[in-house]
């Protein structure tokens, strides 16, 4: 893992390197790597609502039985710190330091965007109220430039994922390609801390300006399901 100054004060390079190798571990076989956990939490961390602490910890590490593992434990442990001191760096408007991988071995490699890119657009699905479907209800006159603006800042993330691309050609449009593809790509590259810390600071406005508006309280993917059955919410009613 390559690191460009630690941006966590309360977290330094010893417990990165031990929660790098706890995720490592068979019992957490399933789990996030480094920069997905990192790209997810700062998704989960925004939104019209944080994903519940105890639904994000199953989320990055695989599964109930991976987070009670003894592995699991000392990872979710490290985990909170970690999260508590990103979100204290979001909420100062610091844009984090990513936590990149080389796309290929060797000290000349790139560092690869894509996977940190896609954990953070897991965690923006994983949501419990829709970040798009908020503002349906939201008739207020800047409604619609609010959604242009989380757009605009998810732009980074659609073009490194490739998604912008696919969804280009699905209307009939050209890419572009060669060096222009590469010039975008790279300034994405470049706007993708700051865009995930706007984010960030988008929605805790929003928190703090009006509340979510829900009839009833939100129920947890992992709190026990309404109707009875004995099970979690997620693997009943809940499901997709």
């Amino acid at each position: 893992m390559t690191e460009q100054d630690s941006m966590q004060a309360q977290l330094d390079d010893e417990h990165l390197d031990r929660l790098e190798f706890l995720l490592d571990d068979p019992a957490l076989e399933e789990s996030m790597r480094l920069d997905e956990l990192q790209g997810y939490l700062c998704a989960a961390l925004s939104g019209p609502q944080p994903i519940p602490e105890e639904d994000r910890l199953i989320d990055i590490l695989g599964s109930d039985e991976a987070l009670d593992s003894a592995a699991g434990q000392e990872a979710a442990a490290i985990i909170r710190r970690f999260a508590q001191a990103l979100e204290a760096e979001l909420a100062a408007g610091n844009p984090p330091v990513l936590l990149l991988y080389p796309k290929d071995e060797g000290d000349d490699s790139p560092s690869d965007y894509l996977p940190w890119c896609q954990a953070y657009l897991a965690g923006v699905d994983q949501a419990e109220e829709d970040w798009f479907e908020y503002f349906e209800e939201d008739d207020s006159e800047d409604a619609e430039d609010q959604v242009n603006y989380l757009d605009e800042r998810l732009f980074p993330l659609m073009v490194l994922t490739g998604e912008a691309e696919a969804a280009a050609k699905e209307h009939g449009e050209e890419w572009p390609q060669g060096e222009e593809r590469a010039e975008i790509e790279q300034e994405c590259e470049e706007d993708l801390p700051q865009a995930v810390t706007d984010i960030y600071r988008f929605w805790i406005a929003k928190r703090g300006l009006e509340p979510i508006r829900n009839g009833e309280p939100k129920i947890g993917r992992n709190d026990p399901c309404p109707c009875g059955s004995g099970k979690k919410f997620k693997q009943c009613c809940g499901k997709d």
